[in-house]
């Protein structure tokens, strides 16, 4: 079972707070999937990482740029096959309110939602009950004054 983390916005936008975890992964020597809702986020997102400030720089990529294997970020509107991430990520970062079929082939998943929007809250708690009656480690995460805070 997957370790997953459920990480609640509500400070800064996810444009800011994705290419940090991101770094983090990185710097820990890890690779990372990331599922977006639709092509035209994982162009928005793409885009977003090229001119991030902090890190200043992720390697990444995509299906419109390819080449998957050489990729430490891959930024996806597709779930991972059934041999896991086609850069081979043991860190699977859940945008949009997507969901996964294929969680188990992850060490870690870090679902990311807007605190602001009741709507995608809602969805994350539908999320969270799912992935509790599967059996998967679950925790908390939410934007404080001084960085995320768990919660529980």
């Amino acid at each position: 079972m997957a370790e997953i983390g459920f990480y609640h916005l509500t400070r800064s936008p996810l444009e800011q707070v994705l290419p940090r975890l991101l770094g983090r992964v990185l710097e820990g020597g890890g690779r990372a999937m990331v599922l977006a809702g639709s092509a035209e986020r994982v162009a928005a997102l793409d885009a977003a990482l090229w001119l991030s400030a902090e890190p200043d720089w992720l390697p990444h990529g995509s299906p419109a740029t390819g080449q998957a294997a050489d990729q430490p970020i891959w930024l996806t509107a597709e779930d991972a096959p059934e041999a896991g991430a086609p850069n081979g990520a043991r860190f699977l970062f859940l945008l949009d309110g997507v969901e996964s079929a294929r969680l188990p082939l992850f060490d870690r998943v870090l679902d990311l939602f807007d605190g602001n929007d009741e709507a995608a809250v809602t969805a994350a708690r539908a999320r969270w009950r799912t992935a509790k009656a599967a059996g998967h480690t679950l925790s908390y995460w939410q934007q404080g004054p001084r960085g995320w805070e768990r919660r529980s």
